[in-house]
């Protein structure tokens, strides 16, 4: 089986079928939708950062989202530390379904993670960082000299060193890296 192959078995397996179930918060700004995800995750509830359906893309192109049933607790949670949502949608049906914010590319010798408008390159024998691209946010140079040449399964995470959305979609490649990297090599 090549290292295509199996990175797409195992993108295949990570990714999800619409929620039908589910519910969908809005935000002002992308600083609260990361704060909210904290504050919740902290709290207990099992959250994702999507990007919302495209009728629904405002200033702030991500979303969290939950289970239906959570979302009375998850209201309180943000109410008590001032993080309202803007609005609350259920998605009842596919075409109001959150879209997800990675998706993964093969090059041969090397794959690469995108999240958002960021992006981390990795070889997959030795797992070494050799490129991270995208944004242009102030703080991107930065990450990848941080970044640049080290092991995807030892670097520091980019969420330590950076504060700004493109360090933040970053932080999202970087896991997602990690976790198919180490799923290859069995660690």
């Amino acid at each position: 089986m090549s290292f295509f192959s199996a990175l797409a078995g195992l993108f295949r397996q990570k990714k999800e079928t619409p929620v039908l179930s589910g519910s969908f918060f809005t935000f002002q700004s992308t600083g609260d939708v990361m704060r909210a995800e904290r504050v919740l995750r902290e709290a207990g509830f099992a959250v994702e950062v999507k990007g919302p359906p495209p009728w629904l893309q405002t200033g702030c192109d991500m979303v969290l989202v939950c289970d239906c049933v959570q979302e009375v607790g998850i209201r309180r949670v943000l109410e008590e530390n001032h993080v309202p949502p803007e609005q609350v949608y259920p998605v009842s049906e596919a075409m109001l379904a959150p879209v997800s914010l990675v998706s993964v590319t093969d090059f041969g010798d090397w794959f690469m993670v995108k999240a958002a408008n960021m992006k981390i390159t990795v070889a997959y024998d030795t797992g070494c960082i050799v490129n991270v691209s995208g944004g242009g946010c102030p703080d991107v140079p930065y990450l990848a000299g941080l970044l640049l040449g080290q092991s995807i399964d030892t670097a520091e995470e980019p969420r330590l060193g950076g504060k700004t959305l493109c360090s933040y979609a970053l932080q999202k490649a970087f896991e997602e890296a990690r976790r198919l990297w180490r799923t290859h090599h069995g660690s």
